[in-house]
This record gives C-alpha cells, sequence and structure tokens, in this order.
C-alpha cells in the first residue's frame, strides 16, 4: 500500500493531481489508515499512471471517464474506443488548422513592423489599433 505521497513520486504526478482524479472519480475511493491517510493499493498506480498517459494524449477527464468505463467492460468490441481516438484525432486536426491561422496572422503582424522605429511609429501596434477600432 502507498500513501498519497508515496503514490505521486512513482507515478510522477503531483499530490494536487491525484486528489483531483479522485474527485472526478477516475480513482476509486481510497482505504484510509488509521491515522487517517490515504492508501493506494497497486491497482490504483496502475490506473493513475493510465491517466497520466491519457492526459499527455491531451484527452480530457470525460475521454479519460469514457475510456475507464470501456476498459471495464472487456467483452465488448473496441470499436468505441477506436471511435473515441478518432474523435480526439479530428479535435486535434481542427486545433491544428487554428493553430496554423494564428501563426499566417501573427507572421503578417510581424513583418508589419521593423525594429529601427519608435513605439509611436510601431506598425504591430498600429495594426492592432486598427484592427481594435474596426470591431467598435
Amino acid at each position: 500500500m502507498y500513501k498519497i505521497g508515496e503514490l505521486a513520486s512513482r507515478t510522477g504526478c503531483s499530490v494536487q493531481a491525484i486528489r483531483y482524479y479522485e474527485k472526478e472519480q477516475l480513482l476509486p475511493s481510497t482505504q484510509r489508515s488509521q491515522g487517517n491517510f490515504r492508501l493506494y493499493n497497486r491497482s490504483a498506480l496502475d490506473k493513475v499512471l493510465f491517466i497520466k498517459q491519457c492526459r499527455s494524449l491531451d484527452l480530457s477527464i470525460a475521454e479519460i471517464r469514457h475510456l475507464i468505463e470501456l476498459n471495464n467492460s472487456r467483452d465488448m468490441g473496441c470499436n468505441n474506443v477506436s471511435e473515441l481516438v478518432d474523435s480526439h484525432i479530428a479535435q486535434v486536426e481542427l486545433r491544428m488548422r487554428d493553430l496554423e491561422e494564428l501563426r499566417r496572422k501573427l507572421l503578417t503582424l510581424r513583418v508589419s513592423c521593423t525594429d529601427d522605429r519608435t513605439i509611436e511609429k510601431c506598425g504591430i501596434l498600429r495594426s492592432l489599433s486598427t484592427a481594435q477600432q474596426e470591431n467598435d
């Protein structure tokens, strides 16, 4: 059995993250020691590592919860897991397009100014001010 600090150390997660996962019911309720310390078993350690891996893929808490539910239904086909991942891939691709558009806007903005100008004549600041006036 592990105390929360030991579990955090073994998994590379913060104590706060582990408490959050408990609050979100990604981790089952824990046993308590006589001193009222949370106690975790090997299964909890494995689950925290699973959650950490999912978070490294930027999966949401809801997506992780769904994967845990699916993982507990071992006799189901894995098409539900594939659909979840496909949906996440689509979200990532959308964010990538949005970020590419943001990059283009920033590059356009950057070429509107040179370093030898004063702040008063800064093309970036002028462009941003003009854009604000156009939105009003």
